[in-house]
């Protein structure tokens, strides 16, 4: 598996503000809600000016969507570092449990954001535009594994059933507002669909 090379000083330092933008406007947007923050109030609460806001991001809906950016990128990633004797249910398991906790293993911030997303239509459309992306690369990874074209009906297919047990399970746990463990619900979700998932494999 490759490894990222370093990042530059300059790549570190927009990363840097970038972030302290995403996470001035979570805060703003997981307490009063998606329509009653403005960008003003975002950048004077990090501490920059709107022209800054705007080299980073194009909108509100997209400084929300910086909370999920790598995670396509990390489930092909966890994916193709699963052991190759593995069943594709299991690897696609691992993989998906890896994300499901990144949104709901950390905080009560999480879950608001979480909700603030699956509650808020045009947050909602980017969440599922995100997915259609992440859905093409997990099926490329599915098909390497399995030595398939990516474009083979089964890697999308396989890519696209995973993605709706990771949707399915943080649409669960944000529904009850964290009170059910989305790690033992992902277990759940994937002991329906295993046998589907390895039919073919």
């Amino acid at each position: 598996m490759t490894t990222r090379p370093e990042p530059s000083l300059a790549q570190r330092k927009r990363q840097l503000v970038a972030d302290e933008l995403t996470g001035a406007a979570l805060k703003l947007l997981a307490r009063k809600g998606f329509d009653a923050v403005t960008v003003d109030e975002i950048v004077a609460t990090a501490g920059v000016s709107k022209r800054t806001f705007f080299r980073y991001f194009a909108s509100k809906e997209d400084v929300v969507v910086q909370f999920l950016a790598d995670m396509g990128a990390d489930m092909r990633a966890e994916l193709a570092g699963r052991p190759s004797p593995e069943s594709l249910s299991a690897a696609l398991r691992h993989t998906v449990l890896v994300s499901v906790n990144a949104c709901a293993g950390h905080s009560e911030q999480a879950l608001r954001v979480v909700q603030l997303i699956l509650g808020t239509p045009a947050l909602r459309a980017r969440f599922l535009e995100r997915q259609a992306q992440w859905r093409d690369e997990l099926a490329a990874e599915v098909a390497e594994r399995l030595g398939l074209a990516p474009a083979d009906l089964y890697p999308q297919l396989a890519a696209g059933v995973a993605l709706t047990a990771f949707d399915t399970v943080l649409q669960r746990w944000s529904d009850s507002d964290g009170a059910e463990d989305a790690g033992a619900l992902t277990e759940r979700a994937f002991a329906i669909i295993a046998p589907a998932l390895d039919a073919d494999a």
